[in-house]
């Protein structure tokens, strides 16, 4: 379906075609019509769908022609690097409709401070926050959200599992009752659907492919031991000298320097991104990400739900993730917008769980490559299994011990 035949205004559909986007996603042929239908809506979807469109499309449809400057939509989100994100994302479908917006979030200076209370008490037609920064503004008695219409929850799985569950609720009770309520996550566990129960009014929903990563992403695995990984990362990178954007995903921030420091030494400019760095240093990383001057950026998960970059070529997973939803945002960073990508993870000897657990998640079993005949055996792929459950499940991929130097 094109975005011509989704009742649009003229505006809208210049700015879409300007931006070179032709044919709406799935979620977004289902999702707009709802919303410009002012239904209240719950949408599982996977990262990399467009699903950011398929809610600021038709609310962006509805702000047209606005001419007082209450603040109209709040889109609460988990991180401040998906706040930035959507508010550049609003920015680009806006332009050429008359409409502002804000983002809001924490880790900025006494100035970002003063810039969004500005937002927030002289009215701005989108805000897009951050739960706890927005709820430290709301504390200080001077937001009114009162001409609220819209409320979208992004990432709403994640915001729950980060513990923001108190923070939202007292957020939303701040709201006015009558308001459309859109709902967007990843997966849809039961403390979704209860959330749901209490904030949305006879929802519509909307559900596609839960927890699998996009068609186009090219999906391996590597069993290896821990003092394999580097030289094996080496090994993948020397393989694609034309892939010129690169994540490598690590679970501590703690090793993010590590994994820096050893690259760099074997002759790969990289560059960190955690929450060690201030908002300024990730945001320059960030840029030069995009614009191709750094090539591999080593990022903890925080990042894996908080990046727009397309064509990302490959996602390297250092640590395989401690949650089988993690591995599906952290891969969802490549093969966006139907293109193609890889993605590789990393499994130690203490791993094999997480990875059968990963492969149960996403219904697919993911292919096992061959270590680098230099690089020796790595572990073999067994999982244990739980007392008085079946046996262990037990592949021989590799079977011996790692070489020593």
């Amino acid at each position: 379906m094109k975005f011509t035949e989704l009742a649009l205004n003229e505006q809208l559909l210049e700015a879409i075609s300007h931006m070179g986007f032709v044919t709406a996603t799935p979620i977004q042929q289902l999702a707009i019509p709802k919303v410009l239908e002012n239904k209240d809506l719950i949408a599982c979807a996977q990262t990399g769908t467009g699903k950011t469109a398929a809610f600021i499309l038709p609310i962006l449809n509805k702000l047209t022609g606005k001419e007082d400057l209450s603040i109209d939509t709040l889109i609460i989100v988990p991180t401040r690097e998906l706040a930035i994100q959507i508010e550049q994302e609003i920015q680009g479908l806006s332009y050429f409709v008359s409409v502002g917006s804000k983002a809001i979030y924490g880790g900025g200076s006494g100035k970002d401070w003063d810039e969004q209370k500005e937002a927030l008490t002289e009215g701005m037609d989108i805000i897009v926050a951050t739960p706890g920064k927005l709820l430290s503004h709301i504390q200080q008695g001077y937001v009114d959200f009162s001409k609220v219409k819209h409320l979208v929850l992004d990432e709403a799985d994640k915001m729950l599992d980060m513990g923001f569950a108190d923070d939202l609720v007292t957020i939303i009770s701040k709201l006015p009752k009558e308001r459309q309520t859109l709902m967007f996550s990843a997966t849809m566990p039961t403390k979704i659907r209860e959330l749901a129960k209490k904030i949305l009014k006879d929802p519509e929903e909307i559900t596609l492919s839960i927890s699998k990563p996009a068609a186009g992403v090219k999906q391996l695995v590597y069993l290896t031991y821990d003092n394999q990984k580097i030289p094996l990362i080496k090994d993948i990178l020397k393989e694609r000298t034309e892939y010129t954007s690169i994540i490598i995903f690590t679970s501590s921030k703690s090793k993010v320097n590590e994994i820096v420091h050893a690259l760099r030494k074997n002759g790969f400019p990289s560059q960190g991104v955690s929450s060690n760095l201030d908002q300024e240093q990730r945001e320059e990383i960030l840029r030069g990400f995009r614009s191709k001057r750094i090539r591999i950026i080593v990022a903890t998960d925080v990042m894996s739900r908080g990046i727009d970059i397309k064509e990302i070529n490959l996602v390297i997973n250092y640590d395989t993730p401690f949650d089988a939803e993690d591995y599906v945002h952290r891969v969802g960073r490549t093969a966006r917008a139907n293109t193609k990508g890889e993605a590789i993870t990393l499994v130690n000897e203490k791993d094999m769980r997480k990875l059968a657990q990963i492969q149960r998640l996403i219904e697919a079993e993911i292919p096992q490559v061959a270590l680098p005949d230099e690089l020796g055996a790595g572990p073999e792929y067994i999982v244990q299994a739980k007392p008085g459950k079946k046996k262990p499940f037990k592949r021989k991929f590799n079977n011996s011990k790692p070489k020593t130097s």
